[in-house]
């Protein structure tokens, strides 16, 4: 056993040790540390979902939601401007009576009601002015809002649709998001291209509203040609544009483009050489041509 003494008695092995017992120590502090401090943590609790039955929406009174939208929490106030919507824009004789203040020549009555019906409507609601008392609602105030002083729309270098008036805009507005579920039948009989597209300032001249609508069409991208191209997707729309001199009793995108091919032309990629070669104006009645 005399190595063993010898062993404890080295300052080295005893160094060892020291710092195994050291860092032992440290190690187990940390830990204990470190689980102190996770049973310390308060941790939040997660909110709790909470959902508004039909039931307690039809509950509250005007007055608790006047109160609710004052509120300081974000939410609250968002969800009491919602229910209120949601209750006017399901009330028809409220509806009706926005959509008769839109067609008043007071200016800011007109837009005092289009932004509130800008304002109750959604998406999911819009089936609400998908009736033609909506749509003729719209076009009056459309025709309300014309500019009798508007510049001839020929230019070719930019889109004068958003200098136009917001009351135009917004008319525009709901035509475009209802023609994108519904078709452009109801707009065509509230007179849309009578009372308001036609009044629109193409020219003097026949020829040139004809050329400049021609361009306008071809060469804008805004509501107001997405709205003509679905009033021109119909029957009655296309008959109303020509009815208005704005398109030509026969209009090229009506017609198939090989229609403006000569017959002979056509049948020429058919027939053989020999026959597509014969020139058909030299014939005659009497005479017995053959090919062979």
């Amino acid at each position: 056993m005399g190595w063993l003494s010898v062993f404890f008695q080295d300052d080295r092995v005893l160094f060892g040790f020291l710092v195994m017992n050291v860092t032992a120590s440290a190690l187990a502090m940390q830990f204990l540390l470190r689980q102190w401090r996770d049973d310390a943590e308060i941790k939040p609790v997660p909110p709790k979902s909470q959902y508004i039955t039909q039931a307690t929406e039809d509950a509250l009174k005007l007055s608790t939601l006047e109160t609710l939208l004052g509120h300081y929490n974000h939410s609250i106030r968002e969800t009491s401007a919602k229910i209120i919507c949601d209750r006017v824009v399901n009330d028809r004789e409220t509806v009706d009576m926005l959509l008769w203040g839109i067609t008043r020549k007071d200016y800011d009555e007109r837009m005092r009601n289009l932004k509130a019906l800008a304002i109750i409507t959604d998406p999911q609601s819009l089936e609400r002015l998908h009736r033609w008392k909506a749509y003729a609602a719209l076009v009056r105030c459309l025709e309300l809002s014309i500019d009798p002083e508007q510049e001839v729309l020929d230019h070719d270098d930019w889109d004068e649709y958003p200098l136009r008036d917001m009351s135009e805009k917004l008319c525009l507005m709901f035509f475009s998001q209802l023609l994108s579920c519904y078709n452009a039948e109801k707009l065509v009989k509230a007179k849309f291209v009578e009372k308001w597209l036609a009044k629109q300032n193409w020219g003097p001249t026949q020829e040139e509203r004809q050329r400049n609508f021609a361009r306008y069409m071809c060469r804008r991208t805004n509501r107001i040609t997405d709205i003509v191209t679905s009033v021109r997707g119909t029957h009655a729309g296309r008959e109303a544009l020509v009815a208005i001199g704005l398109l030509p009793q026969a209009a090229p995108s009506d017609s198939d483009p090989e229609d403006n091919i000569p017959l002979v032309e056509r049948f020429s990629v058919l027939l053989p050489n020999d026959i597509a070669n014969v020139d058909l104006n030299n014939l005659r009645e009497d005479d017995a041509t053959r090919f062979s």
